[in-house]
C-alpha cells in the first residue's frame, strides 16, 4: 500500500511540475485534442518528426539549426495546406506551435541545455512559425504590401475559435495581386495574442525597418472585430479592457482608469491618439457582402464620439480608440505611432474584420476575398 502511494506521489508531482513548465497556452493542448482532434492532429507527422530530431540533438549550434529549419518549414506547411484544403482554417498551426513548443520546453535533448539556450530556441520557434523569417519581396512587382493576422483567441471561452485574420495571413502571403496594371507582392506575418510580446516591443521589431527605409507600399494590421469592416481612424494609446490575453493576463486597465502599456521597460511614449493613413477611400469599393466602414468613434474619460480630425482630440485621455482597448486597437497605435516617430510616409491602418462564432469556414472564404478586393482597390492610390 505504501509503494501505490508512493507511485502515486511521485506521478502527481511529475504532472504539477510539468504543468508549472508548461505555458497556459500549453496547458490548453489537451483540451483542444479533445474538442477538435482533426485540428490539433493536422501536423502530428511534422511534430512527431521535430520531437524525435529534438531528442537527439547532441549540441547547441545544430539545435539552433534544426528549429530554424522546423519553424520555417510549419509555416510554409499551414500556407500550403490552408491553400490546397480551402478549409478556411488557421488554427492548426497554433495548436502545432504550442505542441512543438512544449516539445522544446518540457523535454530535453542530448546536451546540457541552459535556460538562456531554450529561450532562443523558442524564439526562434516563434518568429519562424509565424512567418516572421519569410518577409522577402522576390517578386519584382511595382508595390509592395505587408499585412499582420492574429491568432485566435479567447479560447477558455471557445478552444475551438478561428480568427478571420489569420486565416487572411496565411491564404495571402506570397500572392501578387494587381489592379489597373499595377502589380504588388503581399507578404504576412502571425501575431501572439499576447501583452507581454506586445511590451517587449514585438511590433516595434518587426516593422522599424519598413518605416526606416520606406521599402514597402502600405502596411495593414488586421484583427477580428465587429459586425462589418471597420477602418480604425483614431488608434488610442491605453488599453481600457479586462478581457485576458491568450497567457490569461488581464493587464489592469478599464473603461475608467485606462493604463499605458509598456516599451521595453518604459512607459510606451506617443500622442493619447493617432491617425490612420489607409487610402480609404478607395478601401470602401471593394465589393463584397460588408459594408466597409471609416470608423471615426472614440472613448476619451469624458465621453464617447466621432472626431473628424485628430485636432478635436486635442488634450484628451484615450480611453478606447477606433480599435477598442485591447491588441486590435494597440497594435495599431504602434505600428502609427512608430511610422510617424521615423518620419515614414508609408500609408498605415488597421482592418477589423466582422466576427465570426468559433469557426465559419463560409464567411471566413468570404471575409478574405472581401480584404483581398481591399488591397487591390488600394493599388491605384500607393
Amino acid at each position: 500500500m505504501f509503494k501505490l502511494l508512493l507511485a502515486s506521489s511521485l506521478v502527481f508531482s511529475c504532472a504539477t511540475a510539468l504543468a508549472a513548465t508548461l505555458t497556459v497556452e500549453e496547458q490548453r493542448l489537451p483540451a483542444a485534442a479533445e474538442a477538435m482532434p482533426n485540428v490539433t492532429s493536422a501536423f502530428a507527422s511534422d511534430v512527431s518528426a521535430f520531437a524525435q530530431q529534438w531528442q537527439e540533438l547532441k549540441s547547441f549550434e545544430r539545435a539552433q539549426d534544426v528549429v530554424y529549419d522546423y519553424a520555417n518549414q510549419l509555416w510554409r506547411n499551414a500556407k500550403q495546406r490552408i491553400t490546397t484544403k480551402k478549409d478556411y482554417d488557421d488554427r492548426a498551426l497554433y495548436w502545432a506551435r504550442l505542441q512543438s513548443s512544449k516539445i522544446i520546453r518540457a523535454t530535453n535533448p542530448h546536451f546540457a541545455l541552459s535556460d538562456a539556450q531554450r529561450q532562443s530556441l523558442l524564439s526562434t520557434l516563434e518568429r519562424g512559425s509565424r512567418g516572421q523569417y519569410d518577409l522577402a519581396y522576390s517578386q519584382g512587382t511595382e508595390k509592395k504590401i505587408l499585412i499582420t493576422g492574429f491568432d485566435p483567441f479567447l479560447l477558455d471561452e471557445h478552444i475551438d475559435q478561428s480568427n478571420p485574420s489569420g486565416v487572411a495571413a496565411l491564404l495571402l502571403d506570397g500572392q501578387v495581386i494587381s489592379h489597373k496594371g499595377i502589380r504588388t507582392e503581399i507578404n504576412t506575418v502571425m501575431i501572439p495574442v499576447r501583452y507581454k510580446d506586445f511590451d517587449e516591443g514585438l511590433i516595434e521589431a518587426l516593422l522599424a525597418p519598413y518605416y526606416a527605409l520606406n521599402n514597402v507600399d502600405m502596411v495593414v494590421t488586421i484583427s477580428m472585430g465587429r459586425e462589418h469592416f471597420d477602418l480604425e481612424r483614431f488608434p488610442g494609446k491605453r488599453r481600457s479592457v479586462t478581457a485576458p490575453d491568450n497567457a490569461n493576463i488581464v493587464y489592469g486597465g478599464t473603461q475608467t482608469a485606462p493604463k499605458i502599456s509598456s516599451l521595453n521597460g518604459r512607459p510606451l511614449p506617443g500622442a493619447e491618439f493617432v491617425e490612420f493613413s489607409l487610402p480609404v477611400a478607395h478601401m470602401q469599393k471593394a465589393q463584397g457582402p460588408y459594408e466597409i466602414n471609416d470608423n471615426h468613434e472614440v472613448t476619451t474619460l469624458e465621453k464617447t464620439f466621432k472626431p473628424s480630425s485628430l485636432a478635436e482630440l486635442e488634450g484628451a485621455i484615450a480611453v478606447n480608440g477606433g480599435g477598442g482597448g485591447y491588441l486590435s486597437n494597440e497594435i495599431s497605435y504602434r505600428s502609427i505611432r512608430l511610422r510617424n516617430e521615423l518620419n515614414s510616409d508609408v500609408p498605415t491602418g488597421h482592418i477589423h474584420t466582422p466576427r465570426i462564432a468559433q469557426f465559419e469556414p463560409q464567411t471566413e472564404a468570404k471575409i478574405v476575398a472581401q480584404i483581398k478586393a481591399m488591397l487591390k482597390q488600394s493599388l491605384t492610390a500607393l
